[in-house]
């Protein structure tokens, strides 16, 4: 079973839409997933009791105190988890502890560039993270395809040893989803059908 840790300590990145839409991506495929909460805010448990049922089943677990982690069925396919802010709490280290991938969003911000990088060699330096028994892998997200800071972001990150795999763009499809309780992978219509294509690299790499 597949553990894909969402997680990134700069607010704002979009974490809980590539959570999400990662866990219906798989979910639509036929995986058994779960979508595992870890934030306080508690958006991503909010999302899956706003899903139709009649669309691809996602389990909801709530892991956002560190007794619950772990507190899942082993027939899963998958277990993506909408990770907290942060590496200091226990509960994080816990969560990297149970991540077979680790998925860093990150904006074409030159403000977030300085936050992320601290945070992903925070952990890279994790023992599991070291031994390479879980990989990372950094996604920019929200991106304005205007954007001139597109390139910059690549260049700074992949001369920091972490290259960018995916780049997913910012559309307003992404709020309306998030609003119903879906994802771009829930449905065959053209909008969506455009974008998907951006998530294949990030579906290759945790498969």
């Amino acid at each position: 079973m597949r553990k894909i840790l969402v997680v990134n300590s700069k607010g704002g990145c979009g974490k809980t839409t590539v959570a999400t839409n990662l866990a219906v991506a798989l979910a639509s495929r036929g995986d058994d997933v779960a979508l595992a909460d870890a934030d306080r805010q508690k958006s991503s448990l909010s999302w899956v009791k706003r899903r139709p049922k009649g669309l691809a089943p996602i389990e909801a677990l709530n892991w956002t105190k560190e007794d619950s982690i772990g507190d899942k069925d082993k027939k899963l396919d998958a277990i993506v988890i909408d990770g907290p802010g942060g590496l200091r709490s226990e509960l994080a280290r816990n969560l990297i502890a149970e991540a077979t991938d680790i998925v860093v969003p990150v904006l074409a911000s030159a403000f977030d560039w300085d936050a992320t990088l601290k945070f992903l060699d925070g952990i890279s330096d994790i023992k599991r993270v070291r031994k390479g028994k879980a990989d990372i892998y950094v996604v920019a997200n929200r991106i304005n395809r205007r954007s001139t800071q597109v390139a910059d972001l690549e260049h700074t990150f992949s001369d920091k040893g972490y290259p960018l795999l995916c780049r997913i763009s910012d559309r307003v499809l992404y709020a309306r989803h998030a609003a119903a309780g879906s994802g771009v992978f829930d449905y065959s219509d053209a909008r969506s059908h455009e974008i998907r294509g951006q998530w294949h690299p990030l579906l290759q790499a945790v498969d």
